[in-house]
């Protein structure tokens, strides 16, 4: 098994509400090191990237607020998570907002370029984070990081690694989708990624899902990095997340989830996003997190 490397991402300039920046030290004080090396996996904790704050920052251009901000913190996060991924072990990300992505997936896509294959992109959400600066209602950057992935803006997350796009439309999986603004619903079906909505999950169940996202990811790729927002989850097991969305998955379609990435052996790199301990209840959203890593990582039943 590759070494876990546990990369901090202590973001929360992307957010409209604030406190997703304790995510990291919610998920270390729900046992996330320990339970990693009793699983097994050898451990190596680099703590948290620098990241401002928004009380000494300038949230600049209204429809993406902080965007040089969040571009330097991917940027960082690029060079750490690429660092790992080059020396052979697995970067898991804990967030943070979601446009952490931007750079912890494009660290996954510069180094799947090597083998000239691309990447394969799991997008665990209940959003399609898909927006541009010109579609959104908010300017909140966690709502782009997919967009500038595909090669779209926002310019300053969509250029980290100096090439662009980090991932292809037919290697790109949604899941879980089903909280889209109206404008954000063109640009996914423009794009030709393919999306699992919850109906889609409702109607065929989550294992059949998820063998047909995975054949997608991973055919032809060099690796598959899973890029998984709590938020997916119902709030009733994770109401520590500042979108809630009801109608989520359930306790076990989450772990279905990852039991099957662990199956696969495709998995690269990892990210769990959007914990926010300030919205939750006795650091149970923090938890799941902590068990869906385990879950990936190889934790079985049996």
């Amino acid at each position: 098994m590759k070494p876990i490397h546990i990369i901090g991402v202590p973001l929360d300039l992307g957010a409209g509400r604030r406190g997703v920046d304790m995510g990291p030290s919610a998920m270390r004080i729900a046992g996330l090191d320990d339970r990693l090396t009793r699983l097994g996996c050898t451990v190596v904790d680099t703590g948290d990237l620098d990241t401002p704050i928004q009380e000494t920052g300038d949230p600049g251009h209204s429809r993406k607020k902080y965007i040089r901000e969040i571009a330097s913190v991917c940027h960082a996060l690029y060079e750490r998570s690429l660092s790992v991924l080059e020396n052979g072990g697995l970067p898991l990300v804990l967030g943070g907002d979601h446009s952490l992505g931007a750079g912890s997936v494009a660290a996954a896509a510069a180094w799947a370029r090597r083998s000239q294959k691309p990447i394969g992109l799991l997008w665990v959400d209940a959003h399609g984070d898909m927006n541009t600066p010109e579609s959104s209602d908010s300017g909140n950057v966690h709502g782009m990081p997919l967009a500038a992935l595909l090669g779209r803006e926002p310019e300053e997350l969509s250029s980290i690694g100096a090439f662009s796009p980090k991932v292809l439309p037919q290697t790109t999986v949604l899941i879980g989708i089903r909280n889209l603004d109206t404008a954000e619903k063109a640009h996914v079906r423009a794009s030709g990624v393919h999306v699992f909505t919850i109906k889609d999950i409702d109607r065929m169940g989550i294992a059949a899902v998820m063998e047909q996202a995975l054949a997608i990811a991973t055919r032809g790729t060099a690796g598959l990095h899973v890029s998984f927002d709590v938020d997916v989850c119902d709030p009733s097991i994770a109401p520590g997340v500042g979108t809630p969305v009801k109608g989520g998955l359930d306790y076990r379609e989450a772990h279905m989830v990852m039991e099957l990435v662990a199956e696969s052996g495709a998995l690269t790199s990892l990210d769990i996003v959007e914990v926010n301990p300030v919205l939750d209840v006795r650091n149970s959203t923090a938890q799941l997190g902590t068990e869906l890593v385990l879950s990936a990582l190889g934790m079985e039943i049996l």
